[in-house]
């Protein structure tokens, strides 16, 4: 279940696929450019081109694991009594009132989708789709399912439709043997990344698997959400997922005789790969990132709940993502209350992943922290230092928020070190990227606002 968003800037919902409410809880949960400025102030809205999709270097049985722990359990625990897909090329269509981002991020992700993972899945606008995308406002969203931004349940093609049976065992994963007929809903009035990144999950999960693992450092199978649109991993998980080999109906003993062929196949380099065995990663750990930073927690809450995560990842060993991603955590939490604590977390997170291969996105996150800290003390070289090697990263990665918010963490950056046009140009170059990151032009302002503040030189200019 996406229960959390990685904060840059605003605290939003994170996309779940829904929980049935009634007695069989065992669903599985988790722009467009412009040519004018229409009178806003900002520069046209920015979008990203081609994908720059690496193939994952994972051993075969690594993935073999994954593949069936992430195929035969449900986010809940529960297990999934046989493998379920779509037995026959899928249709998608879009209902609802669509933001005009939507349509275009919704063409790039089905070519990608038929291209990197061999799915053969296709656009509609027959009301006999196999998947109907349905647009709707966050308030519908939170009226059916209050801490979702957006989810996926099978056997409806409408909100309304789901509501009906919500209590019902008609959209309960457990119980389908193959796939034929599902909806996903999104919002409508989010920014175009949030509506994007929900796309990309629940598009995933309605033609994949259900679960998430916290071990899996490049995947958006990942309660961490770092990882917002499919990545090179996730394509492969979805090319075994959908080979000639497997087929609906079957159980975990017969999926996993059939996978190391599947995957000898189709990832030939990860024979000869050694294995990893990442430990598994435990319940309590899950619920206690969830705690620290989901909603509903006090701070005092979150403060016990991320000393938890951190002493479970200390008691299992953990020198990887899900350590740093515990020391993150308690970074952003200490961050008002105690700086140096703060700073101490994200230094500590960053040495972390630089160990772990695969978070390269991670330690993007991690550097907007230890950046902002550099600017509030007026060390703008450090600053630039930290920001520069994560941008191409970024953009590599689609995600705008998170490269806007460096871009102008840099500006401030040269602005300290006297460079006050260069910080200009990029400046204005962030703003395209904040209007598809961050949506509405009050929340790109106030995301101007927030790292402008932290320059101490405008501080004194202000004062």
């Amino acid at each position: 279940m996406r229960k959390f968003l990685l904060p840059l800037a605003l605290v939003l919902n994170a996309c779940t696929p829904v929980t049935p409410l009634g007695p069989i809880a065992d669903t599985a949960t988790r722009g467009v450019t412009s040519a004018e400025v229409n009178g806003s102030g900002l520069p046209p809205m920015k979008s990203f081109g081609a994908p720059h999709v690496t193939a994952p270097h994972i051993s075969n049985r690594d993935l073999a694991i994954d593949f069936i722990e992430l195929s035969f359990r449900l986010e809940s625990g529960r297990d999934l009594p046989v493998f379920t897909r779509f037995e026959h090329p899928i249709t998608v269509r879009v209902t609802g009132d669509p933001p005009p981002s939507l349509s275009p991020d919704l063409t790039k992700l089905i070519y990608r989708l038929q291209t990197e993972a061999g799915i053969e899945i296709s656009r509609t606008s027959s009301s006999r789709a196999n998947i109907t995308i349905e647009a709707v406002t966050r308030a519908d969203i939170r009226r059916a399912l209050p801490q979702a931004a957006c989810f996926v349940v099978p056997n409806v093609t409408s909100l309304s439709e789901y509501r009906r049976a919500r209590r019902s065992a008609r959209v309960s994963w457990s119980g389908l043997t193959t796939r034929d007929r599902l909806a996903i809903f999104l919002p409508n009035d989010a920014s175009p990344q949030e509506v994007r990144d929900c796309l990309h999950e629940e598009l995933a999960q309605a033609i994949g698997p259900l679960n998430d693992l916290y071990r899996l450092p490049d995947s958006v199978f990942n309660d961490d959400n770092v990882h917002t649109v499919l990545t090179g991993y996730d394509m492969m998980v979805l090319r075994a997922y959908y080979d000639p080999a497997l087929a609906s109906g079957m159980t975990r003993g017969q999926v996993a005789a059939r996978l190391p062929a599947i995957l000898a196949r189709i990832n030939p380099e990860g024979e000869s790969l050694p294995p990893r065995y990442s430990a598994r990663t435990p319940p309590a750990f899950s619920q206690a990132v969830q705690d620290a930073l989901g909603q509903g927690s006090t701070t005092a809450e979150r403060r016990r709940a991320v000393n938890r995560a951190l002493r479970i990842a200390d008691e299992m060993g953990w020198e990887d993502h899900r350590s740093a991603f515990a020391h993150y955590a308690a970074g952003r939490l200490a961050q008002l209350n105690d700086p140096v604590a703060a700073r101490a977390h994200f230094r500590q997170a960053d040495a972390i992943y630089a160990r772990t291969p695969g978070t390269e996105l991670h330690r993007a996150y991690v550097a907007t922290q230890l950046a902002a800290h550099a600017i509030s003390d007026g060390d703008g070289m450090t600053a630039l230092h930290l920001v520069a090697p994560h941008i191409e990263t970024a953009a590599r990665n689609e995600n705008a928020a998170l490269l806007a918010t460096l871009l102008l963490l840099r500006a401030e950056a040269l602005e300290l070190t006297g460079q006050v046009a260069h910080a200009r140009t990029v400046r204005l170059d962030s703003l395209g990227w904040a209007r598809y990151g961050f949506g509405p032009d009050w929340a790109v302002r106030a995301k101007l606002r927030e790292i402008s503040a932290l320059n101490p030189l405008k501080a004194r200019a202000r004062s």
